[in-house]
């Protein structure tokens, strides 16, 4: 089976290769401010990845896709208006993507530096990734996990729809937090 994890600079890193996300035990959610004092947690039900990891960590790469229509908050209306014109616009614009640009050791983590593509806009995102380890499963299975987050404002891609408040502020904020954990497997 080969070995799961190396440490390179005094960093447990992944075994080189090309780690494939695990729909099922993977999630990529978000979290945004409503009504000022609360806020609405989603997620994306469909999406795809690849952690490619290089014999240099810094040299690794993510690919991500995340299918906009699969959007969910829990409330039927909302996800609604998430995946029409003012926000994702899934009809249009089916997929956003994550596509890595670079890689640098951060303490502990890893920064990984990269494109977001929401409608037609790309702009830079870095994500603050956390790799957990790895193991095999009950049947032998190789897996490697990861935790990532980062934060960005959803207007620099265009999404501004909003609503003025009676009692001061908005409806919506403009910062968009985002949670992810990937279990991911060696690509066959």
């Amino acid at each position: 089976m080969g070995e799961l994890t190396r440490t390179v600079d005094g960093r447990e890193v992944p075994a080189p290769g090309e780690w494939v996300f695990e729909g099922g035990n993977s999630s990529l959610a978000f979290v945004v401010r409503h009504l000022v004092i609360t806020k609405v947690r989603g997620h994306f039900r469909r999406f795809a990845g690849v952690v490619t990891v290089a014999d240099r960590p810094e040299d690794s790469a993510v690919t991500v896709d995340i299918e906009t229509a699969s959007v969910e908050t829990g409330m039927a209306a909302r996800d609604r208006d998430l995946r029409g014109r003012d926000f994702l616009d899934a009809e249009a614009h089916p997929l956003m993507t994550y596509r890595s640009t670079g890689v640098r050791p951060h303490g502990g983590h890893w920064l990984v530096d990269g494109d977001l593509t929401i409608g037609d806009i790309t702009r830079p995102v870095t994500l603050d990734v956390e790799f957990q380890g790895a193991a095999a499963d009950g049947w032998g299975n190789r897996k490697a996990v990861f935790s990532a987050e980062a934060e960005f404002d959803r207007e620099e891609w265009g999404v501004t729809y909003n609503q003025a408040l009676e009692t001061g502020g908005v409806l919506i904020g403009s910062k968009v937090k985002i949670e992810i954990e990937i279990q991911a497997k060696p690509k066959e």
